[in-house]
């Protein structure tokens, strides 16, 4: 598959997606967020595919979205070899059913939490820094609030979508914005490693439980954990 804004490749169970629009600052178009579901439908459907690894090309692992484009969307550049989907960015993280790693170096602005706050581990290096500025340009960003009351406190939540200044890896690992402050390469290879001998029908089967648990009640909750053991059982 040819892509115009991403970059993937395969190797040893994993699915390496680059954000690749590096002249750009990594901002994202509605092709990128097609793309991006593409690649996850791929690995959710490839027995080989353990675990997914989201990095980026350039000093700035995501800008957000590219406002121009989206005002705009006949400067898109459009892949005729991908379905065209009217789907959110957060909508397509919510839908990989594997495993997932953020590997961020640089800034992530704006709509770019959407993509880190979506992974399953989010290792940042020391120099990263963070930034939600849409009130500077009289929007609100709505869909990394929902994202944040995954990982924090909703009133921390809303204070950060509040805060338009640059907050450092630090207050991120505070947040829960990031998993750990890491020089990333040794860390990297030791948290892929421990994929490598895990069956991928366990690991899809956890992950989209995990993803469907926070839509059922409460008397749902342990029928359909059960049913979940049972049908790993039954394969």
């Amino acid at each position: 598959m040819e892509y115009n804004f991403i970059k993937v490749s395969k190797s040893n169970g994993v699915l390496r997606v680059t954000l690749n629009r590096p002249e750009k600052r990594n901002a994202f178009t509605p092709t990128t967020v097609c793309e991006l579901a593409y690649a996850f439908n791929v690995a959710n459907e490839d027995p080989e595919v353990k675990v997914v690894l989201l990095d980026a090309e350039g000093p700035v692992f995501c800008s957000g979205m590219d406002l121009k484009v989206f005002n705009d969307p006949a400067l898109d550049l459009e892949n005729p070899n991908i379905p065209k989907q009217d789907i959110s960015l957060g909508q397509v993280f919510d839908q990989l059913l594997k495993p997932s790693i953020a590997v961020v170096q640089g800034a992530v602005i704006a709509g770019g939490f959407l993509m880190i706050l979506g992974c399953t581990y989010v290792l940042a290096e020391r120099d990263c820094k963070f930034r939600l500025p849409e009130l500077e340009i009289g929007l609100f960003p709505f869909q990394v609030l929902g994202s944040l009351m995954k990982v924090m406190p909703a009133k921390k939540a809303l204070q950060l979508c509040l805060h338009t200044d640059y907050f450092h890896v630090d207050k991120a690992l505070e947040f829960g914005v990031v998993d750990a402050v890491v020089d990333v390469g040794k860390e990297l290879d030791e948290l892929l490693n421990r994929f490598s001998g895990f069956d991928t029908k366990v690991l899809k089967a956890g992950v989209q439980a995990y993803k469907t648990l926070p839509h059922l009640s409460e008397t749902e909750y342990y029928v359909f954990l059960k049913s979940c053991l049972e049908a790993l059982k039954s394969k």
